[in-house]
């Protein structure tokens, strides 16, 4: 792994995820024009997300072109390549397309099928949250580190949720967190909340299922931060997704005891 080809696509990630953002910006202050489709139960895409990853794809390929591209509206290109980009225009649709601004780009790299840059963008308070493997984890130039939290009473977990589950198996972890005194939220991006874990704002988060695309720049985040996430890739996650757990490292043991009680 070239440091010097790490380094030129860490900087390049950002500069796109910034214009990228800056054009999905555009789009949200126009969105009565949007046509919304629907992709599933709670799962919805719009010209804005399609548009942006037209864009973000375009950025990537003329400047490497021979990197491989997985993106949530366009699937996959060129698997067997070294270097893969792992693209969310818009996690956060539904918040997207109804005005509120719980929405991001995420942008992700992984080297040889491991995670080597996170980029998180969110245009409407301007933060990007940005890592690369070895070199710490930042919103915009400041340095972020996970909380130091060892109970879930410290502060609030962020959960995430979406039918490809069932209720069943979800609301049981809820009570349990309710039960010993924590509180969660949910703003309906698992990107942005996985990013306010890496920056100390959530103590932790939760999903039971989650795709790639909406984790994986989150995860170099969380990790650089100094926090602990699962083996997300486990099982073939990068094409089928998988639970995400992620926590300040003090936590991550006590939130998985509340996820899998024995």
């Amino acid at each position: 792994m070239s440091t010097a080809a790490i380094a030129a696509r860490y900087a390049l990630a950002q500069s796109i995820a910034r214009q990228a953002g800056l054009q999905a910006l555009e789009w949200f202050r126009k969105r009565d024009q949007l046509v919304i489709e629907s992709k599933g139960l709670q799962d919805m895409v719009s010209a804005a997300d399609k548009d942006t990853e037209l864009y973000i794809r375009a950025q990537v390929l003329a400047r490497f072109a021979d990197d491989g591209f997985l993106g949530e509206e366009g699937g996959l290109d060129h698997a067997d390549a070294d270097y893969l980009w792992v693209i969310d225009p818009i996690d956060g649709t539904a918040c997207f397309v109804n005005g509120m601004h719980a929405w991001c780009l995420s942008i992700a790299v992984t080297y040889q099928g491991k995670p080597v840059i996170g980029v998180v963008y969110d245009p409407n308070s301007d933060e990007m949250f940005h890592a690369c493997a070895g070199q710490g984890a930042y919103v915009n130039q400041q340095a972020m580190r996970a909380h130091s939290a060892s109970s879930i009473t410290e502060g609030v977990l962020g959960v995430g949720f979406s039918h490809r589950v069932p209720v069943s198996s979800f609301v049981p972890f809820l009570d349990r967190v309710l039960s010993n005194g924590g509180m969660f939220i949910r703003n309906g991006s698992g990107a942005l909340m996985l990013s306010y874990v890496a920056a100390g704002r959530l103590i932790g988060y939760y999903e039971p299922h989650i795709n790639s695309w909406d984790c994986l720049a989150a995860i170099v985040l969380v990790q650089e931060a100094g926090g602990t996430v699962n083996d997300f890739l486990a099982n073939n996650g990068l094409h089928d997704g998988n639970p995400i757990i992620a926590a300040g490292a003090q936590l991550y043991a006590p939130l998985l005891a509340l996820i899998q009680p024995t």
